[in-house]
């Protein structure tokens, strides 16, 4: 009975693994009752590294190429068998290939606001999104922390443990640097640059190594984003009284087309006095700066691009013509020091 289960038992004498498709990362050479015939033949192709594995124990690993299989090319699961140098038996191990392809245009990002700490705003809440790609350089340590003795471990069973462990360290690293959310956002690529130095020994510690990381976006929740541009908007026109004038300038436009916004004003349309005076006061308004500066004299090349500025949005607003325009814009050229 025994002789014939040894003819009927099947010998592997070809170890190799075609990936049929993407997303792979590990996958165990389906051995059912086979035996490794000595002598056989392993293929491990470019972008793959293959591992055997006795009892639970990691054995010999093999980088892309061609072997023969026997005691020389086996050391590790030689010493563990306790096989004779001239052993030339069928054996049996388990044999893993994993992909060391690169794994391109992942996915990371907050799936809800998360909360940090702001220098300029306090306690805030913000989304980021963007994409990484690594590789899997450590075919032990994967084996050892993530894969196991599955039959198949894909991609896509890892991607939420490495997206959430990137937003983490993104959470972190903004507390520790202490920055502003303004900051972080006009500097997105050093911004990844410092998450990518922070995550690669994260990565590392799953056996992968960490290739790109890129942060395409970061944004506060709307009601946040709105109180931003009005910081923004106070900035760009400088104190309160400024705010004011550029407030009533762009208000001109849409009350001109509206009788009731103009006398809301208390500028009639029945008498084009009032819309002139307002027109004058916001002109006056705009060249009020370079004025005050030189009591009227000459002025300086930035306070009269400044003013140009200024009188340029009226034009655009349709406050002031371009024959207006041309004439502030030669009185104030011929002001140049």
């Amino acid at each position: 009975m025994a002789l014939m289960d040894f003819i009927k038992k099947q010998f592997i004498d070809i170890l190799q693994w075609t990936e049929d498709g993407d997303g792979t990362l590990a996958w165990r050479f389906p051995m059912a009752e086979m035996e490794i015939q000595n002598g056989a033949s392993l293929t491990v192709r470019e972008s793959q590294v293959a591992m055997f594995v006795n009892e639970g124990k990691v054995a010999d690993v093999f980088a892309p190429g061609m072997y023969k299989l026997t005691t020389q090319t086996l050391p590790v699961l030689t010493y563990l068998k306790n096989w004779d140098k001239l052993f030339e038996s069928p054996f049996k191990s388990d044999v893993y290939f994993f992909s060391t392809r690169t794994q391109l245009d992942q996915k990371w990002g907050t799936p809800n606001p998360i909360t940090i700490r702001d220098k300029e705003f306090g306690i805030v809440r913000m989304r980021a999104f963007g994409i990484y790609s690594y590789h899997l350089t450590d075919p032990k340590v994967f084996y050892q922390k993530i894969s196991g003795t599955r039959d198949v471990y894909t991609r896509e069973e890892l991607e939420g443990q490495l997206r959430n462990t990137i937003v983490a360290g993104m959470t972190d690293l903004f507390g520790e640097s202490g920055g502003s959310f303004v900051d972080m956002a006009g500097n997105q690529d050093e911004f990844g640059q410092a998450m990518m130095f922070k995550m690669k020994p994260v990565f590392a510690e799953y056996g992968l190594t960490l290739d790109s990381l890129v942060v395409q976006n970061v944004s506060l929740p709307e009601e946040l984003q709105k109180v931003l541009d009005q910081k923004i908007g106070m900035n760009m026109v400088g104190d309160m009284q400024r705010y004011t004038q550029y407030q009533v300038a762009n208000s001109i436009p849409d009350a001109a087309k509206n009788e009731g916004g103009m006398a809301a004003m208390g500028v009639g349309l029945g008498a084009g006095v009032g819309f002139g005076q307002v027109v004058g006061q916001a002109m006056a308004s705009a060249m009020q700066p370079a004025a005050t500066a030189t009591g009227g004299g000459t002025v300086s090349a930035d306070e009269v691009v400044s003013t140009l500025e200024k009188l340029h949005g009226l034009v655009e607003k349709g406050i002031l013509s371009q024959a207006e325009f041309d004439a502030k814009k030669a009185e104030l050229l011929k002001k140049l020091t």
